[in-house]
């Protein structure tokens, strides 16, 4: 057994590269296009990588992907490789690792003269048995673990059904919606769907994307850099779907899908919020979905992140993602966050019994 760890992507060897291309079957944010991208685009200079590895004598690999930062002046955090992008984080393992072998990535609270105060994994499916796994042994290593809810997921499972099955299915108000503002917008000059894959198109893709963004009721990007990365490195990998809505052709509204091993996500959607009457939006999701059924024949679309009403109208299903802290209770700070951690759930517990003051 060995467990050591890593400091950059480019150290992995071809079994860890092995097992992440088994993890990206489960989600694209497993993937290591994805860490790359999140590394080369998110994290500053004081953010430092930590790939933490374990592998048996067997060649089966656990590799947990952490980043933290150096001198900081709070408390000393490892954290899971995430920013508000990820929509699912997992272990990144391969096929015949072992919950054991996992549990050899973890830290210690205090490990080769460094100690944490803190650790964070998240978000996490709860349904994979390495959930509880992971808990229980941050407990028996000196942590204070806690499981705290981060996000709902709805999502959609196809079961082999076609596009216009699909469109039988939802809600009346919805393809009232889109039948009659599709009339609409395909009665306007210039209008246009397109869905762009790859090619020489990407780039003015990429361009008309956000100049859709910036017209409409989305917050600044805060890493300007992280999107058209991700367009790139999809469109590199077969997996990009952008699709653009055009009215006068001009860009109204766009969406970036990712479809991977047999899974659509819709990853980001912005109109112009100038063109809101002809419901764009709407009417490229319809169009986007189709494609996803009927041309990509996906087995599962996903809404990733939030309990959005609107997304109740698209999709079937709800599960959730949960995350696991733990406080290093033998720091000043760790206690203080355990202590913190532990009165919140508290509050929280109370709270349907508790009447707020008059």
């Amino acid at each position: 057994m060995k467990v050591y760890c890593h400091d950059n992507l480019e150290a992995l060897a071809g079994a860890h590269k092995a097992a992440f291309h088994e993890a990206e079957s489960v989600s694209f944010d497993l993937s290591l296009s994805w860490f790359a991208n999140l590394l080369a685009t998110t994290l500053t200079p004081r953010e430092k990588l930590r790939l933490c590895v374990a592998e048996d004598d067997n060649g089966q690999v656990a590799i947990l992907p952490l980043y933290y930062e150096e001198g900081a002046l709070g408390p000393r955090k490892l954290q899971s490789l995430v920013n508000f992008y990820t929509s699912l984080y997992a272990p990144i393992t391969s096929a015949g690792a072992t919950n054991d072998l996992l549990i050899r990535t973890l830290p210690s609270p205090s490990e080769n003269g460094r100690t944490w105060d803190e650790i964070d994994f998240s978000p996490l499916s709860i349904d994979n048995s390495a959930f509880e796994s992971v808990f229980k042994a941050l407990r028996s290593q000196g942590w204070l673990p806690f499981k705290y809810f981060c996000f709902g997921n709805w999502y959609l499972p196809v079961g082999g059904r076609s596009y216009a099955d699909y469109y039988e299915g939802l809600p009346s108000r919805l393809k009232n919606t889109v039948k009659r503002k599709s009339k609409q917008f395909f009665a306007t000059g210039g209008a246009r769907l397109e869905i762009l894959t790859g090619g020489d198109q990407i780039e003015s893709g990429i361009a008309d994307y956000n100049k859709v963004y910036a017209t409409s009721w989305k917050v600044e990007e805060p890493f300007p850099q992280f999107i058209p990365g991700l367009i790139r490195v999809s469109a590199e990998r077969g997996w990009l779907r952008l699709g653009i809505a055009y009215l006068h052709n001009e860009p109204v509204a766009a969406q970036l899908w990712i479809v991977a091993h047999g899974r659509a996500a819709i990853f980001k959607l912005a109109y112009d919020e100038k063109f809101a009457s002809y419901s764009a939006g709407s009417i490229l999701s319809a169009h986007m979905m189709r494609h996803a059924l009927d041309v990509d024949k996906v087995c599962e679309v996903d809404y990733l992140r939030g309990d959005d009403a609107y997304k109740r109208d698209w999709m079937s299903h709800r599960r959730e993602r949960w995350g696991i802290v733990a406080y290093n209770p033998r720091t000043l700070a760790g206690l203080t966050g355990a202590l913190k951690q532990a009165l919140g759930e508290w509050r929280r517990t109370l709270s349907p019994y508790v009447k707020p003051l008059a």
